[in-house]
């Protein structure tokens, strides 16, 4: 499997559990493309601040959204534009499912699903634009 032109890492879901009992694979996958895919994602104000989570088949575009407070909302209201955790789905109907899935989670269960991937809370906007 090829890597993406400039290293991006995607991520992949392995489970749509309801809750990670164990833990789930939602670690980097090369050769995937962000840009226009199914996929559900979690916004964070900060370490360990206040978490949006959404569903989008344009992450790239999503994001820049709400970095960009070009729409009012939750995640306007809270200033939650670090992306720090997103997890491609092969279809819409997946995404949407799990997505429902996490947004009745425990807060605690919502860290530590981007602690297993990402434990310094690193925006990864970064990334998955530099590729798009």
């Amino acid at each position: 499997m090829r890597r993406a032109a400039c290293g991006l890492r995607n991520y992949a879901t392995a489970s749509c559990s309801s809750f990670p009992r164990r833990r789930e694979s939602s670690g980097f996958a090369s050769g995937t493309n962000v840009k226009r895919q199914p996929c559900v994602y979690l916004l964070a104000s900060g370490r360990n601040g206040t978490l949006y989570a959404g569903v989008t088949s344009d992450l790239v575009k999503r994001v820049w959204e709400h970095r960009t407070h070009a729409t009012e909302g939750f995640s306007h209201k809270y200033d939650a534009t670090m992306l720090v955790w997103f997890e491609l789905h092969e279809t819409m109907e997946s995404a949407l499912t799990r997505e429902k899935r996490i947004k009745k989670w425990r807060r605690e269960w919502k860290v530590e699903l981007i602690e297993g991937m990402n434990p310094y809370w690193r925006d990864l906007w970064w990334e998955i634009h530099g590729c798009s």
